[in-house]
């Protein structure tokens, strides 16, 4: 039953990833069919990055704002999978709206940021406690981080090179796609079956204040913070990149972010099972430290062919320290706060996913893509080197997973 409900769990967190990456590789082109400001895809960088930057940083907004209140929620009432299935099915209706906003002509640009705002509010919480679900489950941490991972590199790397090819058909054509797959989601989750391990009858909000005391969760929050960010970046600026300097169109593009993403999927649940055996001090630290660099290696790659090589390495590099990363905010949780655990560690790579979008759309507009590539894979090898005396004080974890911090 638990190898089912993993699984099925997965099979949640690939619906999500997937319906949201759909929309990646046309981005400007959607922005310009609801509305939005018009870039032409023969305009300048400027133009189509300022076109895709607030349509997604709308959505994740509401991740930031909601994801701790998802887990909270959840860790308070003691149940994870009703939520999951409210979730997805309210971010579904997000996308439909959309499609309908597109066709009628009432709805001003500001209201379609709304919709936006609102339906990632709903997916985070979908997104969010899937991967809390996870954790309840037996199995070791890196496991079923593992899964988790798998789940999310497959519906980014299948989004991506499938949403190009929608967008041949019509700009409005992901969103569709999106919203069935949402709803695919939402009927998953509701054949799950709840292990919350302990209920925790505090109050979503007094639930929240719980993570104070336990500072040692920034780690895995800083460390997602970069991580999501390196990925906000090539949601918009790599895309622009691909298409605006290297000559490719949208499907291309999506075949490009899918060398990155492919092997991101395939490799997370190995890694993360090495994870619980060998600690997360290896792949986390010096996973960090080469994706950063492999990132900055994206820009300088002389051929097209050879950046889809670099994407490839940034892929497994990316695979290496993903799940062990996810698997640090298990080892160090309460049992009966892995809700609002999880949901904080969201919260920070929304955050950094919305900071990738806007600082990495600002600087490449401002001063180009090389120092925009450069400042993002810094920031990767800079938090490497911080966190490495901090992951060196936690006792390495056992084969199944459980570790604590030292006292």
């Amino acid at each position: 039953m638990t190898d089912r409900d993993r699984v099925l769990l997965a099979g949640v967190v690939f619906a999500v990833l997937f319906a949201q990456v759909l929309l990646y590789p046309g981005i400007p082109a959607l922005v310009h069919a609801l509305g939005g400001t018009p870039a032409a895809w023969g305009g300048d960088a400027g133009a189509i990055l300022n076109a895709g930057k607030w349509f997604l940083t709308a959505e994740f907004l509401g991740f930031v704002l909601f994801a701790g209140v998802w887990g909270a929620l959840s860790d308070s009432i003691g149940r994870r999978t009703p939520l999951i299935a409210v979730g997805a099915v309210a971010g579904a209706a997000s996308y439909l709206l959309l499609v309908v906003v597109a066709r009628s002509i009432g709805m001003p640009y500001g209201g379609v940021l709304l919709v936006r705002f609102l339906g990632g509010a709903a997916t985070i919480g979908a997104f969010s406690l899937a991967i809390t679900t996870l954790m309840d489950l037996d199995g070791g941490n890196g496991r079923n981080m593992g899964a988790a991972g798998i789940a999310i590199g497959l519906g980014t790397a299948l989004g991506a090179p499938i949403g190009g090819q929608l967008y041949a058909i019509g700009p409005l054509v992901p969103l569709t796609g999106a919203a069935l797959l949402m709803m695919v989601a939402g009927g998953l989750a509701l054949t799950v079956t709840d292990r919350v391990p302990d209920r925790n009858r505090r109050s979503p909000v007094a639930a929240l204040g719980r993570l104070r005391s336990q500072p040692i969760l920034g780690l895995p929050y800083a460390l997602g913070f970069i991580d999501r960010l390196t990925a906000g970046f090539f949601a918009l600026v790599g895309t622009v990149y691909f298409q605006t300097e290297l000559g490719l169109d949208a499907a291309g593009t999506g075949v490009m972010l899918g060398l990155f993403f492919v092997p991101f999927a395939l490799l997370q649940y190995p890694f993360g099972r090495l994870s619980d055996r060998i600690g997360r001090v290896g792949p986390v630290a010096v996973g960090s430290l080469v994706y950063g660099v492999a990132v900055i290696a994206v820009f300088f790659a002389p051929t097209v062919e050879m950046t889809g090589v670099t994407m490839v390495a940034v892929g497994i590099l990316g695979a290496l320290m993903a799940p062990a990363t996810m698997a640090l905010v298990s080892d160090i949780a309460r049992h009966d706060e892995r809700g609002v655990a999880m949901g904080g560690f969201n919260v920070f790579g929304s955050l950094g996913f919305l900071t990738g979008i806007v600082a990495g759309a600002t600087v490449a507009a401002t001063y180009g893509f090389g120092a925009a590539f450069v400042s993002v894979g810094l920031a990767e090898v800079g938090i490497a080197l911080l966190a490495l005396p901090v992951l060196l004080g936690i006792d390495e974890p056992a084969e199944r997973g459980e570790q604590a911090p030292r006292a």
